[in-house]
């Protein structure tokens, strides 16, 4: 039966006809009740507060420089632009007058209020294996945060992918119909990590690749995808591409702080999960995570990256002075006026240890693709000390030079040939 629905809703979708599908699309409310277990009062607040964090819900539904879940950031797509919502508890603009149910109901199944088909840029083929008492304690705490009244902003997707009830085939092909379940094979600490890998932190959203129909592939769990220009690296146990040479304490302090010694430091998207979420976690919940990763089956990984840990253009190299490996090119000079006194010349960073650059394979990758946009957007992620912060220098410099400078930093301490071109940066601006 699952088959004939999913045909006639595919040929409903290309045929933009709302109607073969319409009738057959579970849009019904199902009354929800959290379980005893369930704490109340503060207590439910807190616990939701700490699952929205580690559901990073604040990244995708705070816009640059907005109110905190106030929507309106946006997600560009090959087909249009989609905007987040606005999940703060505003009556009017927000989700004040939603149910429980109706919250639930989206969260699994990605509906709206009104029955509408949500974009799966709202990640809920993850979330559908949240269990329902943590969806509910997000709701909680969502209910606490400041109103915040900012309309909705209208996507703008080409036909068909503005039509909304073709979604509804995608969604009897891959969002699950159940939630997550813990394995009798493993003990609690490894659901435990599963259980955040797989639902709540959604790691394969960013780090599956996907198929010609935009669902990540089963077959190729963690194996490292491109997400809005950045390469998400293979972060299964496979021991040359990706974390299978890790040890335990160097994946939990990544996850925890965003840096690992001799391994590098998250940018893009990553820093911005460590900075909303991941560092937030307790050291249970990173050790569970952790241990959880190790036991993903190795895949190699197309996005495969040799690292050079100990490149001869660093021979002689020290914090203040390059060693042998001088010259007069504008990526030299660029990088002695801009990035030395930071980062150091012989990559050991010099005012905080994310300020390294041995080991990372943004600056061993010649392609340069995390390390321009790095460069471009600049960093943060912060930390009980303060902000780790690599500022912005799309505007101090032209597409050629910071092209010039990514090719320098890229032979220097990856003792690669950078082939980065002002194209490229172009393109990365873009």
């Amino acid at each position: 039966m699952k088959r004939i629905l999913v045909a006639v809703c595919a040929l409903g979708a290309v045929l933009a006809i709302p109607t073969a599908c319409f009738f057959f699309w579970p849009a019904s409310i199902e009354a929800v009740q959290a379980t005893q277990a369930q704490p109340t009062g503060s207590a439910l607040v807190t616990k939701g507060e700490y699952l929205t964090k580690a559901a990073d819900c604040a990244a995708c539904h705070t816009a640059a420089g907005g109110e905190p879940f106030a929507g309106g950031r946006a997600f560009k797509l090959p087909f249009g632009t989609i905007y987040s919502t606005n999940i703060t508890p505003d009556r009017e603009t927000g989700i004040g007058q939603w149910s429980d149910a109706e919250f639930v109901r989206a969260v699994h199944k990605g509906i709206g209020k009104n029955g509408e088909d949500l974009y799966p840029a709202f990640p809920y083929t993850a979330y559908a294996l949240l269990s329902t008492d943590d969806v509910l304690a997000v709701r909680a705490y969502l209910s606490t945060v400041r109103p915040v009244s900012l309309r909705k902003i209208d996507n703008t997707l080409v036909f068909p992918f503005n039509q909304r009830y073709s979604l509804r085939a995608w969604k009897l092909l891959f969002v699950p119909t159940r939630p997550w379940e813990p394995s009798a094979a493993h003990d609690a600490t490894w659901n435990r990590g599963a259980y955040l890998a797989e639902a709540l932190a959604h790691c394969g959203e960013c780090h599956t690749p996907r198929n010609l129909m935009f669902a990540t592939e089963s077959g190729r769990k963690f194996a490292g995808a491109v997400i809005d220009g950045w390469k998400a690296y293979n972060i299964t146990s496979d021991s040359e591409t990706g974390i299978g040479a890790w040890s335990n304490d160097e994946i939990e302090q990544y996850l925890s702080s965003g840096h690992a010694p001799a391994r590098g430091s998250a940018g893009g998207g990553m820093g911005e999960a460590i900075d909303l979420s991941l560092r937030h976690l307790s050291s249970e919940d990173i050790a569970a995570l952790a241990r959880y990763l190790r036991t993903i089956p190795a895949q190699r990984s197309e996005l495969t990256v040799q690292i050079d840990h100990d490149p001869a253009t660093l021979n002689g190299a020290t914090a203040w002075s390059p060693g042998p490996d001088r010259d007069e090119s504008i990526g030299f000079q660029i990088f002695a006026s801009a990035c030395a006194s930071c980062h150091g010349w012989d990559g050991t960073g010099q005012q905080t240890d994310h300020a390294e650059l041995l080991g990372s394979r943004a600056v061993n990758d010649p392609s340069g693709a995390n390390l321009v946009r790095a460069v471009l957007e600049g960093v943060k992620i912060g930390s009980p000390r303060g902000d780790n912060l690599m500022p912005s220098f799309a505007a101090a410099y032209s597409d050629a030079e910071i092209a010039a400078v990514s090719n320098y930093v890229i032979g220097h301490f990856g003792g690669k040939q950078g082939n980065v071109t002002a194209a490229d940066v172009r393109a990365s601006r873009d």
